[in-house]
């Protein structure tokens, strides 16, 4: 993932499109976000019911707005997991001792349940139990010290080998049912177009979706020899610590003279701008992403779809070549496969780190950094920017 010469040098990069096509760039899209309903609030059970249970309702659904949705949903779940735990032990969920606590999140661990879902447990229980001496419940010492022996107890221990080969995945999307791009199903399109946005940009599923098509978010070069993609503003990245500047993403398009034509059908710039060009007519949002299915088609495309989106067209290229997709897909692991093979590319560490958000080289090694082969494609080692 190196940069071209004439990228900016505040953006994350990749791949020359000999194809023609209607420029996005300058003029943005015509049409704007449309406002979000205003919905009735949900109370949770416990503290939210008490703390705003007097309050207007429009102002209850701005203060749950602190949550994203999908944080809220999971944090429902684990709670009410919690309270029938409670109930069958006839105590009070929201003003149950800390050692009670404890016990639930004991059965868990024992349960063999990660020390970060374990984490995630904490921190909806804390989310409607009463302060326990003046304190959050996630910030009692006593909750601090088990999910920290959790952790000592059961270490991480990320995967050293791919579960998927790149190799593989790449030459599935230059066949049938992925090409020729310009006239395959929509949904084929879709999955192509958003695996090679995130095999290029490196980036977690939360920047994808964060990526917009608006005037100031979304710029091809001159030529379409790349695109400047930017997320939609005051989006929040995983990390906050990370500048906004490195959410730019700059991909590089391949280059016409690439000795092998076929790496054509991998260039991401070629595969956006066809992307954007078929689904003009019928967005209804300015994501970048929009929903292709007839019920929700042109709506924007939750997290959870773009990474359903990732793993199908990782197991439709093995298919595409009559091979077994691999169990146990996840379609975070883009971020290990691609990092990986550009660190085996030459790519510089502190370029990879860079686009893909990591504070430090460490979290690469410990969790990331796999051991492959250097792909013979440029697809994935042109695009990290230094």
């Amino acid at each position: 993932m190196v940069l071209g010469p004439h990228a900016p040098r505040d953006s994350s990069p990749l791949a020359n499109s000999p194809e023609e096509g209607p420029s996005f760039s300058g003029t943005g899209h015509p049409l704007a976000p449309a406002p979000r309903p205003l919905e009735s609030p949900c109370l949770a059970p416990g503290r939210d019911a008490e703390d705003l249970g007097g309050l207007p309702p429009a102002v209850v659904d701005t203060i749950t707005q602190a949550r994203a949705p999908s944080t809220r949903r999971l944090y429902a779940l684990k709670w009410s997991l919690f309270a029938k735990w409670c109930s069958s032990r006839h105590e009070d969920p929201q003003r149950c001792a800390v050692g009670s606590v404890l016990s639930f999140l004991q059965e868990r661990l024992e349960g063999r349940l990660s020390p970060s879902t374990l984490k995630v447990y904490v921190a909806a229980i804390a989310a409607h139990h009463d302060a326990v001496e003046g304190k959050s419940l996630g910030k009692h010492d006593l909750i601090i010290r088990f999910l920290r022996g959790a952790r000592r107890l059961n270490p991480s221990r990320p995967l050293f080998v791919p579960s998927w080969d790149l190799s593989v995945v790449l030459q599935g999307l230059q066949r049938a049912p992925f090409e020729p791009l310009q006239s395959v199903e929509l949904k084929a399109l879709s999955l192509k177009t958003a695996l090679l946005t995130a095999l290029t940009s490196i980036k977690r599923v939360g920047d994808l979706q964060a990526f917009s098509i608006s005037e100031t978010c979304l710029e091809f070069g001159p030529g379409y020899s790349h695109v400047i993609l930017r997320p939609r503003p005051g989006y929040v990245p995983k990390v906050p610590t990370t500048p906004f500047r490195d959410q730019v993403v700059n991909l590089q398009a391949l280059p016409q003279e690439e000795a092998d034509p076929a790496l054509a059908l991998l260039c991401p710039v070629r595969a956006l701008r066809i992307y954007l060009d078929r689904t003009q007519s019928f967005r209804l949002s300015e994501q970048l992403f929009v929903c292709f299915g007839a019920q929700r088609k042109g709506s924007a495309v939750s997290k959870q779809r773009i990474a359903h989106w990732l793993v199908d067209a990782i197991s439709m290229a093995y298919l595409a070549q009559d091979m077994p997709p691999p169990v146990g897909l996840r379609a975070h692991s883009t971020r290990g496969v691609a990092a990986s093979w550009a660190l085996a590319r030459g790519a510089s560490l502190t370029d990879i780190c860079r686009a893909a958000g990591w504070a430090t080289p460490n979290t690469f090694a410990r969790f990331y950094n796999l051991r492959v082969e250097p792909v013979s494609s440029q697809v994935v080692a042109r695009n990290t920017s230094g």
